[in-house]
């Protein structure tokens, strides 16, 4: 039966309701990375509420089970990788429709290994496949992009996806892969310590030496795929406003509020 006029407007009305991101206000801050975030009172739920699309998780193998600490001092049985990630992040992407913004982009959890890969990447790899129905996947050298990206960093190194024939995570990489042939399907991301490779505290002007050496990078980076982090760098506004001028893609920040604020055009 042909439906009225009345009921066809109404369902358009309804099927674009459905298919118009939604982002309660304001938009998701693709910039925006959120350095240790489990320290955060509300670990996860602190960050997206302001808007960041990438989080970092530090986990330990202790007794079977991926606990989320800074140190290993500080590992609490309750405090899985699944209870503060995984499982909220479902939770999240279930009610907004496939995605953890609904309508939005992808989302990045990094998570650093403090454990000897050998040992705790086959837990982490089996824990993965609970969750495939919501993450990006690698086969073939094709990246299927899902909800949520996986990203592994710290005690790592690529033997540890050999046989794999579909990956569940990309490889954080290092400033040296850049000379690298791996495809950005299995290093999509560059990670390196600031202090490392500049001077620069975040105080006055960048050097114009370290200004064009930053630049080099990022370019390279940028023209083989992958995106681009500093940890271990300053955290204020002078430093990510230098980042988003030379097209950094991630500000690694502790300062949620301030870097949404930055982000958004907020700041004076």
């Amino acid at each position: 039966m042909a439906l009225s006029f009345s009921t066809r407007t109404l369902f358009g009305f309804w099927l674009g309701l459905v298919v118009t991101p939604v982002f309660a206000g304001n938009e998701p801050l693709i910039h925006a990375h959120a350095h240790n975030d489990y320290e955060h009172p509300r670990p996860l739920l602190d960050a997206l509420d302001h808007g960041f699309c990438g989080v970092e998780a530090d986990i330990y193998l202790v007794n079977g089970r991926l606990l989320v600490a800074h140190n290993r001092s500080q590992v609490k049985p309750e405090r899985t990788l699944q209870a503060l990630y995984l499982d909220p992040l479902r939770e999240r992407v279930q009610r907004n429709g496939g995605r953890v913004f609904a309508g939005g982009p992808e989302f990045t959890l990094l998570i650093d290994l403090k454990s000897d890969w050998q040992q705790i990447y086959p837990l982490l790899r089996g824990v993965l496949t609970n969750y495939a129905d919501l993450l990006t996947t690698f086969r073939d050298g094709v990246k299927q992009t899902n909800a949520i990206t996986i990203v592994i960093s710290g005690s790592r190194a690529k033997a540890m996806f050999a046989g794999e024939t579909t990956g569940y995570a990309g490889y954080d990489g290092l400033l040296t892969d850049l000379d690298s042939t791996a495809p950005a399907t299995l290093i999509p991301w560059i990670s390196a310590d600031w202090k490392m490779h500049f001077t620069w505290s975040g105080v006055g002007p960048m050097p114009k030496g370290e200004q064009k050496k930053l630049g080099e990078i990022v370019a390279k980076a940028h023209a083989q795929g992958r995106r681009v982090r500093f940890w271990g760098a300053p955290d204020n506004e002078t430093f990510w406003r230098a980042m988003r001028a030379a097209d950094v893609d991630l500000i690694n920040t502790d300062n949620l509020a301030g870097v949404e604020k930055f982000l958004r055009g907020e700041s004076n």
